[in-house]
């Protein structure tokens, strides 16, 4: 779909991007209209109608292959790994997550749209690339520099505001955003972040030391997905005071976490205690806790069996 451009006076940047939001906004609180015209009103509403038609029709879920996509690359090997070799039924998403889905893709389109209004150029939205076989879609060009938009958690917000993603990275922002600057040639790019709570926005531009080498880790990740034995784990696990280690953020999450630390507690496997405010997956217990175990909740639970091809 083609989307009409507004007309914009002078050279902007992305990296004011956040800012010239925040102004259009309070401009418009005090009393000075947005550029908004019937126009680019129906462009921005016919993005929206598009996410809902997505939203409405969902792909179907089928067996990873291995196959590699851009918005995969930053995930461990090794996870990537388990997702093709011992594949897990996952849950389905209920009501409020798919709640979330939905306005999360309508206030990306938002967002762009006030950068549109706020004198930005916006083109190439859910433009198709590719690199060395490994396909993806962008979500937009803002000023000639890839923008990766997300709505986000205030505490993950936090993250982008504060530049802490590059030590604390679980989704693979980085290696997503590397991959389409690489499809385009472009090295600028960042991501525009909206906190969904607070109303806040910001713009992070990743040091270029945190970007991957996106064909470099697109041949590796190949030549590990390729072999019959899985890549080392994702991450080191945490040793708390007494002695006791725990499993890190980054594999707390995983589908796979019990197959993949299958050998620890002396080949017993991940053991799970139930504290106050959280679940903690231990993987070796120097000392019991003084709380409830209740693995056997979990590993109760577990389905190994493949999905259905």
């Amino acid at each position: 779909m083609e989307n009409t451009k507004l007309e914009t006076t002078g050279q902007k940047h992305i990296s004011t991007v956040a800012d010239d939001i925040k102004k259009l906004i309070a401009d418009i609180s005090n009393g000075k209209p947005a550029p908004i015209t019937e126009e680019n009103m129906n462009d921005f509403l016919n993005n929206v109608k598009e996410a809902m038609i997505a939203w409405n029709t969902p792909p179907k879920k089928e067996k990873y292959d291995g196959t590699l996509r851009m918005s995969i690359l930053g995930k461990p090997a090794r996870q990537l790994w388990y997702d093709k070799f011992s594949p897990k039924e996952t849950k389905e998403y209920d009501a409020s997550n798919n709640l979330k889905f939905l306005y999360g893709h309508i206030i990306e389109h938002l967002i762009l749209y006030l950068a549109e209004l706020s004198g930005h150029k916006v083109e190439d939205r859910q433009k198709k690339v590719k690199v060395d076989g490994v396909n993806g879609h962008m979500d937009a060009k803002v000023d000639g520099e890839v923008c990766d938009v997300k709505s986000a958690s205030s505490f993950s917000f936090k993250k982008f505001k504060n530049g802490e993603l590059l030590n604390d990275d679980p989704f693979g922002y980085h290696a997503q955003l590397s991959g389409y600057e690489e499809a385009e040639g472009t090295k600028d790019g960042g991501f525009l972040v909206a906190d969904k709570s607070s109303g806040d926005i910001c713009f992070y531009k990743p040091e270029d030391l945190a970007k991957p080498d996106t064909r470099s880790l697109i041949k590796d990740l190949n030549t590990k997905l390729a072999s019959d034995t899985p890549p080392e784990r994702c991450y080191e696990l945490k040793t708390e005071k007494n002695g006791n280690k725990i499993l890190p953020v980054g594999c707390q999450f995983c589908i796979h976490k019990f197959e993949c630390y299958a050998d620890v507690n002396k080949g017993k496997g991940l053991r799970v205690f139930k504290y106050s405010n959280k679940n903690v997956f231990m993987a070796d217990v120097v000392k019991e806790p003084n709380v409830e175990d209740v693995t056997k909740e979990f590993t109760d639970g577990i389905k190994t069996q493949t999905l259905a091809s």
